[in-house]
């Protein structure tokens, strides 16, 4: 029974009625193997991060993550249905036009374009854009000097889980040339959101979120339209919104406990600005408001309760091959000495992180294929001064009334260099590529 998101499971009840063809097989009563509250069973939510069993006897988060779960994205899946018929490249380009100029400059926009532009427009009222232009000011700094060393490591973490993983394994979009260019796309996406004025209605982040959401439907679609691969009485809906919150807030999160742990139960102005511009990124990407809270502990009950509630599996076939594959691709545009020391140091920085993502347990992070050796730690230390210098010094120089403005155009000079490296985002997927045969855990 539904007691405290009663709205939110209405919503994702209804998508049996709104897209039949698609969450036509999916019983929404039916809770999916991968959501467990069995204290017996084993769940992602490690004992070194949180008391599993404080998390599991919070009620109200526990039926959010449940819920959430089982949501999906019926504005978005709507529009990336029609794929079937005209192609993933077509809707691509309608949607870019519809960005960059507005739905009425497409011609014969479908219905469901208009009303996916419609969903994003329509802001939510505890939206403050002053206050998102001076978020996107504090994660500009990170995004120029200190995501690149990490990224890879931060979406390494994605792929730990085979519950949450499949729909991306199903893609085959992680394997060969094309891991590199899912990661650089990720790295995309969340480094233009911070350049000035990118998530005004007609900016390059508000494209950019458009595409993403789009693409995320697209993997849906598919995945539900191969049954023999997907089993929703495991999985669930391929990519819930509970399995999107974190990568959108994984910055907070981060905050969050580092303000709980030295005592503090509010955000500073800088904190709640980073916030601020992290939770509109998720509205954009169709994240509903109940998984995006606004304190410190609301964010780590929310990440708590999901990783308390999925339960654990690592299988070789599915996270294994995308964490290997991620971890050979090469992110760089060429292969020049620089490019390749660049990439030796990189690689070794993704390792660190994971490394921290696993609790510092070297033996877990080299079962998951990231094993984290001498040679990595040396490169680290030895490029730690460089990296992180940088990014302090930057960090406090924007912080200088005399030195603000001078700080920031140097730091938006180098967003746009690291978005050069990236390369354009071509937010593409090929049904053809999907697998029709899955490990069920």
């Amino acid at each position: 029974m539904t007691l405290h998101h009663p709205e939110l499971a209405e919503r994702a009840r209804a998508q049996r009625d709104r897209l039949p063809d698609l969450y036509g097989c999916i019983d929404f009563d039916t809770t999916p193997h991968r959501f467990t509250t069995d204290p017996g069973v084993k769940s992602d939510l490690p004992e070194w991060v949180g008391d599993r069993d404080a998390v599991l006897a919070d009620d109200r988060a526990v039926e959010l993550i449940r819920t959430t779960t089982m949501l999906g994205d019926v504005v978005a899946d709507a529009y990336a249905a029609l794929s079937r018929e005209r192609g993933v490249n077509p809707l691509i380009r309608m949607l870019q036009q519809a960005c960059r100029s507005g739905v009425d400059t497409v011609p014969d926009a479908p219905d469901e374009l208009r009303a996916l532009i419609a969903a994003m427009e329509d802001t939510p009222d505890w939206l403050d854009m002053d206050l998102v232009e001076e978020g996107a000011r504090q994660l500009r700094i990170g995004a120029a000097f200190l995501s690149p060393y990490i990224t890879r490591g931060a979406f390494l973490a994605t792929f730990i889980n085979t519950y949450a993983a499949l729909p991306m394994a199903l893609t085959g979009a992680l394997t060969g040339r094309r891991a590199a260019r899912r990661v650089n796309e990720t790295a995309n996406f969340f480094t233009v959101t911070t350049l000035p004025g990118a998530l005004g209605r007609y900016g390059e982040g508000f494209e950019a979120a458009a595409m993403v959401r789009l693409m995320h439907s697209v993997v849906r679609c598919n995945a539900l339209s191969s049954p023999e691969g997907w089993d929703p009485e495991v999985y669930g809906v391929p990519v819930p919104q509970a399995d999107q919150m974190p990568a959108g807030l994984i910055n907070m999160y981060l905050s969050a406990m580092m303000a709980l742990g030295a005592g503090r139960g509010e955000f500073t102005a800088r904190e709640r600005a980073m916030l601020e511009v992290s939770r509109y990124r998720c509205f954009l990407l169709g994240l509903p408001e109940e998984l995006l809270p606004t304190t410190a502990s609301g964010i780590v009950e929310v990440f708590h309760a999901r990783a308390a509630t999925l339960r654990r599996g690592f299988d070789d076939a599915t996270c294994g091959e995308l964490v290997r594959s991620t971890m050979a691709a090469d992110l760089r545009p060429g292969r020049s000495l620089l490019d390749q020391a660049a990439e030796t140091v990189e690689r070794s920085w993704s390792r660190a992180f994971f490394l921290g993502i696993c609790g510092g347990d070297r033996k877990r992070a080299e079962r998951m294929n990231v094993p984290f050796g001498l040679l990595d730690a040396a490169c680290v230390a030895t490029t730690a001064p460089f990296v992180l210098g940088r990014f302090v010094t930057m960090a406090i120089a924007a912080e200088q009334p005399l030195l603000r403005r001078i700080a920031d155009g140097y730091t938006t000079r180098v967003v746009k260099q690291r978005l050069a490296e990236y390369g354009n985002a071509e937010y593409t997927t090929h049904a053809a590529t999907y697998r029709r045969e899955v490990t069920t855990p």
